[in-house]
């Protein structure tokens, strides 16, 4: 059974330590369950991406979608922020270093801005709890001062979006999470 841990950092951000079953063949690991998280809605899709060493994707948030996040392979350096104005945490910023033997997967609740960079080549999956809705796809900048990320690079490799993400301060109103 996996060690299931509430964030002490960022309301609703669950960490997840799977147990690793691992002999002369090699290793199995349960990297998701539904019931690991109850009371929340149930995952639909699924998805991957695999990165360069240096990449830096988000930050990136959503109004209605939650993600629950794996690295099965590489190195990735994984950066939340708290948006959600009604939170206890709003405006708390939270790291933690996954993949590479450390199995951990991460649950991210709407509202929550959630990043990273790849400190190695590496894949990540992704399970959301809702189809891909463009609508529900907003960013905040990696780099605004205000989020307080101790990222592993000054000058990462940028998708053109995540390099127009507004800063915090500047999010538009109604695209803040409430």
């Amino acid at each position: 059974m996996a060690n299931v841990i509430p964030s002490t950092v960022i309301d609703g951000v669950v960490i997840v330590e799977p147990k690793v079953f691992a002999d002369d063949r090699g290793l199995f690991v349960e990297t998701y369950r539904q019931e690991w998280l109850p009371g929340t809605p149930a995952m639909v899709q699924a998805n991957r991406a695999d990165r360069k060493a240096g990449c830096l994707v988000g930050l990136h948030y959503h109004l209605h979608q939650a993600d629950y996040w794996y690295v099965p392979a590489g190195r990735a350096l994984v950066a939340l922020h708290d948006l959600r104005a009604s939170s206890a945490t709003d405006g708390t910023s939270l790291t933690l270093e996954l993949g590479d033997g450390d199995h951990r997967g991460v649950y991210i609740p709407p509202g929550v801005a959630h990043g990273f960079c790849a400190i190695t080549d590496l894949t990540i999956t992704y399970l959301v709890d809702r189809y891909y809705d463009p609508e529900d796809e907003l960013g905040v900048a990696w780099d605004d001062p205000a989020l307080a990320i101790d990222w592993p690079t000054r000058t990462p490799l940028l998708s053109r979006r995540d390099e127009q993400n507004p800063r915090r301060d500047d999010i538009p109103p109604g695209l803040r999470p409430g």
